[in-house]
Parts: C-alpha cells; structure tokens; sequence
C-alpha cells in the first residue's frame, strides 16, 4: 500500500494523501496468504497438512536448515492486512487449481490397464463377497499395489501408483488450505467484533445520530460504522461452507454418464492405502536419518482427499462394504499369532539357531505392530475427514467401525 501511495505521488505530481493506517505486517506474519494462492501448485506439493492442529508444515530436504509453518493465525494476520476479501479471490484460485488436478485424476481410471485391473477387482468381490466374510482381502490390496510397480516407473523410481497417491495428497492439501481460510477468516472476524456486546442486538449508530441532530459528516460516519458491523456479524454468524460449494460444482461431471469409469475409484481406495502406510512409515523412518530429504511425521493430505472424493463420487457406501479396516486389522492380528507361535515352538528347543529366530520374530513383532499404528492413525484421520463432508454425502449413513 505504500508503493501504490509513492506511485500516485510521482504520477500526479503535488498531489497529498492521507496515511492509510494499515498494518505492514506483524511479528507472526510469516507466509502470506496472496503468495500461497499465487503459487498453490507449488503450495500444496511442498507442503504437508495436519488435520488435527490445522497446520502445513514444508517438507523437508537437504538444503533447510529450518522449516516454515503455516497456522490459523498466520491467515488471519494476512487477511488483516489485505482485508477479508481475499478469501473468495483464494478460493477461486483454489477451484482453477482442482480443475487441473481432476483432469489428471480422470485420466488415470481411465488408463485400460489400470481400468481393466479395477474392473476385475470389483468383479472378484462381487462373486466372492460371501465367502470372504464380506471383507475385501488385504492379500488382493498388497499384491495390487505390487502389480502396478510391474508397468513402469517414473525417474525418481515411484510407481504409477505411488503418483496417483501424490495427486489425492495435493487435492487434500488444496482442501485442507480451503478450510484453513475458512478458519482464518472467521477469527479474523471473531477478533474485530469482540468488543460488540451483544451480536443479537446491536445499536444502530446512524439513528443514534438523527436522533441527536448530529452533522452530516458524523452521520456519514454512524452509516459506514453500522455497515462494517453488518458485514462483520454476518461474516461470524454464517460463513461460508466452501466444501458445499465444490462439491455442488464439481459433482454433476464427476456422476454423469461420461465419466462412467470414475466409479471404479472405490476399489482402488484399499492398495492406495497400503502405498500411504508403506510410504509414510519409510518416510518416518528418515527422520532418524543424518539426510533428512523427504522425511515428514504428518501428510492428513491423503485421508482429506479421498474422503473428498468419495463423497463427490458419492461412493462412501461402496467403500464402506468393503470393511477395509476390519481386513486390516484381522490380517496383522493373524500374522501376529503366527509369528507368536512360531516364537513359542523356536523357545523350547533354545538353541542357536533357534536364538537367530527369535530375534527374526522380535522385528517381526515391530513391525506389525508399526504397520497396526499407521493404520490405526490413517483410521481416525479418515474419519475425521469424512465428517466435513458427511452431510452432503446421502449415502453416507455411519462411519465404519473399527
């Protein structure tokens, strides 16, 4: 604001202007919210989403000493500088984003081969429903996963599936900066309206003014006050739920007839899952590690996007029949009984040999128990995701227990 102010003075020559009084920025400014919205392709793949604390955090390599981090407070001190108007500019940004995105997200279940090993999974539980308990088999999910690495990958050795993973994560992000705005602009709001006594009944300043014969200028004034506070309540009172905005714009070409192949998204939801959970255990892994390059501890960005697109596809009730978690937690609780008894049979021989196994279970032991926390952590992130968009989803009826 003070460049456009200099450049009036040097364009009309004498010409005085009043401070504006806006704040530069503040101590906590950190990234502002017009550079994210700007650059929200780079945003959403440099950035990982906490759901629980609403948080991105920059994900990390070799060359940052420090990492930056995103927060509610930080969109709030953004939108006190530039005003709340910036929430719907960013917002649009954010849907010409998506609009990208779903067009390679289409393009992928589309793909014969990817579209051909969805049809033949779906086939398979269809026929084999009530013989497996109901339950899609984790077995089919791995080997899946397995068999996608089998068409080729890309230089940095991530297979097709491991990218299609990236572009839900992206959507999610791009989501969960939707909602981060959204929580932003309302405690911006919150924060100018504290001092307003009661929000239910609040005094008509320009009427005060007529009352009392005040001049014009004063009542020019009372009017524009009362304006302000108008839009301030009505900004706390109400919001916008900008979920429902792109669910309403983008569901009607994602459930027509010509992107018929879009339903076969629910059964590939399962191996997407176990590329997450192998990914971000590897991932967590390499925080350990002196070369921290890609190590993270949160990406909420994956559980947001597919609970988005389920519910846009309107397929919550599909992937619920599945009961995923529950094959989940009945495959790991078996390989643990396994690997106990075998253990139990190595200990009473007691030899070397037998001491080599033991120790062979011991990692085993850890690293069921690892994969049972990452699923259980994806579980809960799943579920809270969901719950945003549950009351546009009409097929969505209960979360699956677990």
């Amino acid at each position: 604001y003070t460049a456009m102010k200099f450049c009036a003075q040097a364009r009309y020559g004498g010409l005085t202007l009043m401070d504006s009084k806006l704040p530069q920025q503040t101590i906590e400014q950190g990234l502002d919210v017009l550079e994210i919205m700007r650059n929200i392709h780079l945003f959403v793949g440099q950035y990982l989403y906490n759901l629980n604390n609403q948080i991105f955090i920059e994900q990390a390599n070799s060359s940052n000493r420090h990492l930056n981090t995103i927060n509610i407070t930080h969109v709030a001190n953004s939108m006190r500088t530039h005003g709340t108007g910036i929430m719907n500019t960013t917002v649009n940004y954010t849907f010409q984003y998506l609009r990208k995105k779903f067009l390679t997200f289409s393009q992928f279940l589309y793909d014969e081969q990817i579209k051909g090993k969805l049809i033949k999974e779906i086939r398979f539980f269809r026929e084999k429903k009530d013989s497996i308990d109901q339950r899609y088999p984790y077995d089919r999910a791995e080997k899946f996963n397995k068999n996608i690495r089998k068409l080729g990958l890309a230089a940095d050795k991530s297979s097709y599936l491991d990218q299609f993973r990236r572009l839900i994560s992206q959507i999610g992000n791009a989501m969960g900066f939707v909602r981060m705005i959204r929580s932003g602009g309302l405690n911006t709001c919150s924060r100018a309206i504290e001092f307003v006594p009661d929000l239910d009944d609040i005094v008509s300043f320009e009427e005060e003014v007529r009352a009392e014969s005040l001049s014009a200028e004063t009542l020019e004034a009372a009017k524009n006050f009362d304006t302000v506070l108008g839009n301030l309540s009505k900004n706390f009172a109400e919001g916008t739920d900008y979920f429902n905005l792109f669910l309403s714009v983008f569901a009607p070409p994602f459930r027509s007839a010509n992107n018929v192949h879009l339903r076969n998204f629910y059964i590939i939801v399962p191996a997407l899952m176990i590329n997450f959970v192998e990914y971000i255990k590897q991932s967590k892994e390499q925080m350990m590690k002196k070369n921290k390059t890609g190590a993270l501890f949160t990406d909420d960005g994956f559980a947001m996007g597919v609970a988005f697109i389920l519910a846009l596809l309107e397929q919550s009730r599909e992937f619920d029949s599945l009961h995923w978690f529950d094959s989940v937690r009945a495959k790991l609780a078996a390989e643990m009984r396994d690997t106990q008894t075998r253990q139990k049979a190595h200990t009473v021989a007691n030899t070397r040999e037998d001491h080599k196994q033991s120790q062979a279970a011991d990692l085993t032991f850890r690293r069921i128990d690892m994969y049972q926390k990452e699923f259980d952590l994806l579980f809960f992130s799943f579920s809270s995701a969901r719950i945003f968009f549950q009351q546009h989803d009409p097929e969505h009826d209960d979360l699956t227990s677990y």
